[in-house]
């Protein structure tokens, strides 16, 4: 992961930080014990126990990397009160009169669709950005663009 600067939000970065203590805390040790189990069972080059918990230890180190690079380019994004929608808000987007929905502006990291967690650098995001309730936006999709209502911003 490159050191350019990780948007989060409040929780977002808390929950980053839970993760990292979970995965040096109790993970790594975890990890560990079923290593030293493994190179007790022999022959460590036909020990599929072995193989299993050191592909297990390089995913935590990883992901315990990821994190720690991760927080230390963390930029906390409080969400600006201006009415204009930003990393942070919550946006209600009509596509036509039946189709609205909710999303929150995240940043990528953070993204999750199925909490209706959008990317700031995801073409809906990047088309609400900086606008207010009313406004209408196109929105730039591979499919070609199309045109959404802004209907609140919190």
């Amino acid at each position: 992961m490159s050191s350019k600067e990780v948007y989060l939000t409040e929780s977002g970065l808390e929950e980053k930080k839970k993760e990292l203590e979970y995965l040096k805390m109790e993970k790594r040790p975890q990890v560990i014990e079923a290593l030293k189990e493994a190179r007790a069972l022999g022959d460590l080059s036909e020990n599929a126990e072995y193989d299993a918990a050191r592909t297990e230890q390089a995913e935590v180190e990883g992901r315990i990397k990821e994190l720690e690079v991760m927080l230390e380019n963390a930029v906390i994004v409080n969400k600006e009160s201006n009415g204009c929608a930003s990393i942070g808000s919550t946006v209600t987007i009509e596509y036509d009169e039946d189709d609205i929905e909710e999303y929150t502006i995240v940043g990528s990291t953070e993204a999750d669709p199925f909490e209706n967690k959008i990317s700031n650098v995801s073409p809906l995001a990047q088309a609400v950005l900086g606008h207010r309730a009313g406004d209408v936006v196109t929105v730039a999709s591979p499919d070609g663009e199309y045109e959404v209502t802004i209907k609140e911003v919190k």
